[in-house]
């Protein structure tokens, strides 16, 4: 059982001012010494390292589309544990999730997976009455969800806001906050949305100080604590690495049949029994293997998991490194920016997410760390790379030399891939045994040359059918992004290859 207080702030569209409200919420409650949680809804990277510096705690994503509805709780009791207040920023609009999928994955559907309140987020800049309408619609367009306050961003006048306040009398809904236009709270912005706190973090530090002083100000936080406190206890487990590895949230998915390889052929559907409907589209599996015997005894010795970090590389789910920990690791984070070598005994390579096209020159010039890479992947030893890891793994990335560990050249392009990914794993690799189902999103403005090995890191499902990645010898990468909570076989098993 778990009771702590929390909101979920939410928005009738994408640019009303979620962001702003949401980490200024957290960074002017801590402020006040309260214990603060950051939650993002959905898969984004890029929130949660602006929640990590107004709360100074992890950021953590929620995102029942990757992890499964049943996860949702149990997750956000793990990042929340000793906290007073959790704050769950929502994404897009509150009622958009997963395309062609209803609510899944929505703000709307978190919010009642969590029984949490919801504070939604209007932008008010050109609207006075309608604003009670528009409130209206969202608060009754479904009774599951409890919207408990309307906060007014981008109000122009003391006018302005007594027109919106008189407007919402009507609607029931009690106005918790008004925020002006203020030019000091914006972030600095490029082509995948806002730029990573990793690489302006003065500038993140400053945004965030405003942010908070601007909601201060602006919002009712006594108000807004007593909503918070208003929700009420959420039953069931708490999320933890260590259960998870060890089967309480695992288990094993079950194999399905590995399709055709041919480029542009279709994986098998997934079985149409219960476990298979467990293992396939309806739910992500919790775990590609289960735990081993013995494990306790395996973690005497401990193989160094290295894990790329820095201003480049800064697309990492906590709970992965936290999974990685639980299954024997030592990890430690190294900058392929700064670093020449890789960590002194390492056996296992993890490169996520991030932005390597704005650090192209400087990869390519880290050549002593470009050779022990490739050394490292030569050697068999386990590699795992997501998106800007697979960039940095090709022989070149516009031009300029990378690791050259995959046959295959990257270049930026101005096409967004963006989108939720249902996929199988075409053949046993570091991650997940052939036939294991995976969950995951692509986020990126990239193509890779070929796109896909002589074995395919994955065949997918959705949105189209086709192959995609690389697994050669130890390697394994793709442009999937995954978040391991949903499947923590999988960093059992490259801590397993690791050893030996």
């Amino acid at each position: 059982m778990v009771n702590v207080p929390r909101l979920v702030i939410a928005a009738p569209s994408s640019g009303s001012g979620k962001t702003t409200v949401a980490t200024g919420l957290m960074a002017a409650f801590a402020a006040r010494g309260i214990a603060v949680s950051g939650h993002k809804v959905g898969p984004d990277y890029i929130d949660p390292g602006f929640h990590t510096l107004a709360t100074g705690r992890p950021g953590r994503n929620l995102d029942a589309y990757m992890c499964g509805p049943d996860l949702i709780a149990p997750l956000f009791a793990h990042g929340a544990q000793g906290c007073g207040l959790a704050v769950v920023e929502g994404v897009m609009g509150l009622y958009d999730g997963a395309s062609g999928l209803g609510e899944l994955a929505s703000t709307a559907h978190v919010a009642k997976l969590l029984r949490a309140p919801v504070v939604l987020v209007v932008d008010a800049s050109s609207q006075s009455r309608s604003v009670a309408a528009l409130v209206h619609g969202f608060a009754s367009w479904d009774t599951g969800v409890r919207i408990g306050g309307v906060i007014l961003n981008k109000v122009g006048s003391d006018r302005h806001e007594a027109l919106l306040r008189e407007a919402l009398e009507e609607s029931g809904v009690p106005v918790l906050g008004a925020l002006r236009r203020a030019e000091g709270v914006s972030v600095p912005s490029r082509h995948l949305g806002l730029v990573p706190v990793a690489e302006r973090r003065a500038d993140a530090v400053a945004a965030v100080a405003a942010m908070a002083g601007q909601v201060a100000a602006g919002c009712d936080l006594e108000g807004l604590l007593a909503l918070a406190r208003s929700a009420g206890p959420l039953s069931g487990e708490v999320w933890g690495a260590g259960e998870a590895v060890g089967g309480a949230f695992g288990g094993g998915a079950v194999p399905l049949p590995a399709p055709a390889r041919n480029r542009g052929s279709a994986p098998d559907p997934a079985p149409r029994t219960p476990e298979g409907a467990r293992a396939g589209l309806e739910g992500p599996p919790r775990g590609l293997d289960p735990a081993p015997e013995g494990l306790e005894g395996a973690r005497a010795g401990r193989p160094v998991v290295a894990v790329a970090g820095g201003a480049a590389f800064t697309f990492s789910y906590a709970e992965n490194t936290e999974l990685l920990a639980a299954a024997g690791a030592e990890v430690v984070v190294f900058d392929p920016l700064r670093d020449e070598a890789l960590p002194e005994g390492t056996r296992g390579l993890v490169i996520g997410g991030g932005f390597p096209e704005v650090y192209t020159p400087e990869l390519s010039a880290n050549e002593p760390l470009r050779k022990a890479v490739a050394e490292l992947a030569e050697s068999g030893a386990p590699v795992a790379a997501e998106c800007a890891g697979l960039l940095y793994l090709a022989r070149s990335l516009d031009g300029l030399p990378m690791c050259g560990v995959l046959d295959a050249e990257a270049r930026m392009s101005k096409r967004l891939t963006l989108g939720y990914r249902d996929a199988v794993a075409l053949v046993d690799n570091v991650l997940a045994p052939a036939g294991a189902r995976m969950r995951g999103h692509e986020f990126h403005r990239s193509v890779l040359e070929p796109g896909a090995g002589e074995d395919p890191a994955w065949g997918m499902h959705r949105p189209e059918r086709r192959v995609e990645g690389f697994v050669r010898r130890g390697v394994h990468a793709s442009y999937l992004h995954t978040h391991w909570a949903s499947a923590p076989g999988a960093a059992l098993r490259f801590v397993e290859r690791c050893r030996g």
